[in-house]
């Protein structure tokens, strides 16, 4: 079955739920395999690093996958959460535009 996301990478998405609810990052990887996104700024995980030849130890904090039902897009107009709708232009492109304001968010 072929599926179309409406989410890509580097929209700005509003967390819905979990620890980081209310943050708003960009998307910085998605990962349509497990229905996950990596959201900038959001979810750090830390982990513990062993030392090897190429760098040294100690613990590092990175982006955790986030799954893509725990987010919605950020209206371009207030950073407001809001669906995605698709509608055809004049010139024969489809894009996507913010339900909540009309804004379009493809460019």
């Amino acid at each position: 079955m072929l599926e179309t996301w409406r989410i890509r990478k580097g929209d700005r998405v509003v967390v819905t739920t979990g620890k980081d609810k209310g943050k708003i990052g960009e998307i910085a990887e998605v990962l349509r395999k497990n229905d996950k996104i990596v959201v900038k700024g959001v979810n750090f995980l830390t982990k513990h690093q062993r030392p090897t030849a190429t760098h040294g130890g100690g613990l590092i904090r990175k982006e955790a996958p986030i799954h893509v039902s725990n987010v919605m897009i950020a209206d371009p107009k207030d950073d407001k959460p809001t669906r995605l709708g698709m509608k055809m232009m004049e010139d024969g492109r489809k894009v996507r535009y913010a339900k909540r304001s009309g804004e379009i968010i493809d460019k």
